[in-house]
């Protein structure tokens, strides 16, 4: 597979692509028209914020399946139009962490005791101790405005500065912002009370332009303004009026609406209470090695068709909850392909019924990956975890979650039930030691055996030498048999026999299989997953 590196970002995850036997481009300063022109040959894009990957942009990436942005923000990525093709959008929400609460301190700082300002008035010769003459942060209050990870370990590293730090944050829950020492209040609370305002929000519909003329107009006066976030949170242009009337004291900006930042559409201009850096939160050396290694594990994971944690156009999951359903991903998308083959005539109702320690837990991911492994061996259209659901969807196949508290015979399985017009075929699957894939029933009928490689399931009559007919035909035709399991059927007299065997069955070999007097259905299933 073919990766486009369009954006300069660090040569260290470049080696982790590579070292994965993936073809790797590096081609920084590309347009649209350029990236149109070659996005065509290539399963894989990674950027970062000078990259805009637009609907054209995506259209014309016939092979892609994943975009990955080294970094946060991916408002300059047409989220809609790559999850309505199935193409994965990563990111890397956690390397930079540290960086940007870092740089946010140092933009506090700066604009607190006009650093920046009195090193160039030194530089051109002057010295004016007066004119520079700062605040000091204790018993100060500052806002802010998203308490995730940035904005807790900013208001951690405040505290030490003996700030009161209140917040506005709708998702964070009353008792974490205790946890955090953060007073979580409303909007209008934050504007009037706040000494200092920063924010640390992604760029949604709810919080663009969420800071604007009018926001600023209810802050105190003499208040300062930080953004270290996403440039089109705050309008910096009613940012500039208010510094300019002196409503606003100070302000520190590294996030603009429109980047680069040029002349012509630069409103703080010639202005000395303002310090402003060109989107340089994450630009550390360790945040840069961090976010491009981040991106270019996800960017692996989702060509080689494993759920991404990180994947922005998915449910997020918790970290938690991710190390908890993890191992069962494999298992729940070879179950989906069991089915599928057991099944008869065009699928109306896929249901997944966890019990045990899975049935407390939210499982969402694990029944898309039964939908991928399902969907998959019918389809030319390639199914994956973020396109599984619409795709079911417009299928008309009805998708059912159930939790029981039920356990039976095993504390922690999991049941797939796939209905047609025909009937309905139900297997049992779980893990030995959270490590193991086993198959332990299929409809009424105990088993136990590995999903991998190539299945035969042979129901026959209970009679002698049915399995060593079986294994003459495939041994003469050098197929080898790696595993066999037998179990009796409800209907008496009858059995059912699972044979592993190491490779494809060709059809003239199924033919004679199914030949063999007493056998009653005869299926070869392929349970590796794609």
């Amino acid at each position: 597979m073919k990766i486009l590196v369009s954006d300069d970002v660090s040569e260290k995850g470049v080696e982790v692509l590579r070292a994965q036997g993936y073809d790797v481009d590096v081609k920084i300063n590309l347009n649209e028209e350029d990236l149109i022109a070659c996005i065509g040959e290539y399963d894989g894009l990674v950027t970062r914020s000078m990259t805009h990957v637009t609907e054209a942009v995506i259209n014309a990436g016939k092979k892609l399946k994943v975009i990955g942005r080294a970094g946060v923000g991916v408002d300059s990525i047409d989220i809609k139009t790559a999850t309505a093709k199935g193409i994965i959008v990563v990111n890397a929400p956690t390397a930079n962490t540290v960086a940007a609460t870092e740089h946010t301190c140092a933009m506090i700082m700066a604009i607190t005791r006009h650093i920046p300002q009195a090193h160039n008035s030194l530089m051109a010769g002057e010295w004016d101790r007066e004119r520079f003459t700062g605040i000091q942060l204790q018993n100060k209050t500052i806002g802010i405005i998203g308490v995730g990870r940035i904005g807790s370990r900013i208001a951690k590293r405040m505290q030490a500065m003996e700030m009161r730090t209140i917040g506005y944050d709708p998702y964070i829950p009353e008792e974490r912002g205790k946890q955090l020492g953060v007073e979580l209040v409303d909007l209008d609370t934050l504007l009037r009370e706040s000494d200092y305002i920063t924010m640390h929000t992604p760029l949604t519909k709810e919080t663009r332009g969420m800071i604007g003329a009018a926001e600023i107009a209810k802050m105190k006066d003499g208040v300062r303004v930080i953004n270290v976030s996403r440039g089109a949170v705050l309008d910096i242009n009613a940012l500039a009026a208010a510094l300019k009337s002196g409503h606003v004291a100070g302000a520190a900006i590294d996030v603009f609406p429109t980047e680069p930042l040029t002349k012509d559409i630069n409103p703080f201009l010639d202005m000395d209470n303002v310090v402003i850096t060109p989107h340089l939160g994450a630009s550390t050396k360790e945040a840069q090695i961090g976010v491009s290694v981040d991106v270019a594990e996800g960017v692996i994971a989702a060509l080689n068709g494993e759920p991404v944690p990180t994947a922005v156009n998915m449910a997020p999951l918790p970290a938690n909850v991710y190390r908890t359903i993890q191992p069962y991903f494999d298992l729940m998308e070879r179950m989906g392909i069991i089915g599928v083959y057991l099944s008869e005539g065009p699928m109306k109702e896929i249901c997944v019924e966890y019990t045990g320690a899975l049935a407390q837990t939210e499982t969402g991911l694990l029944t898309t990956a039964v939908l991928k492994g399902a969907l998959n061996p019918i389809l030319q259209e390639s199914v994956n975890f973020v396109n599984a659901p619409e795709v079911a969807r417009s299928r008309h196949i009805s998708v059912k979650e159930v939790h029981s508290q039920d356990q039976g015979y095993l504390s922690d399985a999991v049941t797939v039930t796939i209905r047609t017009n025909k009937g309905e075929h139900s297997l049992v699957g779980t893990l030995f030691n959270r490590t193991e894939a086993k198959i332990v029933q299929i409809d009424e009928y105990r088993l136990d055996f590995t999903p991998e490689g190539y299945l035969l399931l042979a129901p026959h009559i209970d009679q002698p030498n049915m399995i060593g007919q079986i294994s003459t035909i495939l041994g003469q035709a050098h197929i080898n048999i790696t595993g066999m399991q037998l179990a009796k059927m409800t209907q008496a007299g009858t059995n059912i026999m699972a044979i592993a065997v190491q490779d494809d069955i060709p059809n003239d070999i199924m033919l004679k299989l199914r030949g063999i007097e007493g056998i009653i259905d005869m299926k070869l299933i392929h349970c590796e997953t794609h």
